[in-house]
């Protein structure tokens, strides 16, 4: 999940985007509205982590600028203003959720999580394709019964392309699901990993379209569609 943090606070920042990257995500960090209204104008989130008091424009003025340029990246505020009236005023500008600061890295977790199911049209946390199930919240992978463990990158690869089942992603796309702007990637890099995911799982189990990226076909080679399971 590739996640854009909005935060002026030098050690929460720091701390978030820290703790968010050893949980799996990808963390690109932003510390003034202005450049963050800029930066979600051109690229895609899967969901924007957004402080309130912002340098330049606050957290509200940025929600409300790209929600009327009709950005729809899910938003979770983070806040030391635990006020109703402030969740109420957060929500109602188009906040998709609100947490209360100190901010404790497992509850952020599963409200991101819960977030990106919801964007997905999920609402079953584990992902059964044919005999392969994975589970986010876990990071458990089982294959024909066997679990299998991935490395963190694999693990997001492959759970963004079982989520858009049928659907092709471009390499660029990919790429920056797994690379933060700040991580030096090599020029193969996301080949490496689409091959390392086709020996474990089959090489039909990942298409590539030339010129473009790739696709996890809506039904596998054994003809079963992809589906949500508890």
């Amino acid at each position: 999940m590739r996640l854009l943090l909005v935060e002026d606070d030098e050690i929460l920042g720091s701390g978030l985007r820290e703790g968010l990257k050893l949980l799996g995500y990808t963390v690109d960090w932003i510390k003034d509205g202005l450049t963050a209204e800029r930066t979600l104008s051109q690229q895609i989130f899967d969901v924007v982590i957004l402080d309130i008091g912002l340098p330049k424009i606050s957290g509200y003025e940025l929600l409300a600028r790209i929600r009327k340029k009709g950005i729809e990246v899910p938003v979770l505020i983070i806040s030391a203003n635990d006020l109703v009236s402030e969740r109420i005023k957060g929500l109602d500008l188009g906040a998709d959720d609100y947490l209360a600061k100190p901010i404790d890295l497992d509850e952020l977790s599963a409200r991101l999580r819960a977030l990106q199911r919801r964007g997905k049209g999920r609402a079953i946390p584990v992902i059964t394709y044919g005999d392969l199930i994975l589970d986010p919240a876990s990071h458990l992978i089982t294959y024909k019964d066997e679990v299998i463990t991935l490395p963190r990158r694999e693990f997001a690869l492959l759970l963004k392309l079982l989520e858009n089942t049928g659907h092709v992603l471009s390499r660029d796309y990919l790429s920056k699901v797994l690379y933060g702007w700040d991580e030096e990637v090599d020029s193969n890099a996301l080949e490496v990993h689409i091959h390392n995911l086709r020996k474990k799982f089959g090489t039909d189990f990942i298409r590539t379209i030339r010129g473009i990226g790739y696709i996890i076909d809506k039904e596998n080679q054994l003809g079963t569609k992809i589906k949500s399971s508890s």
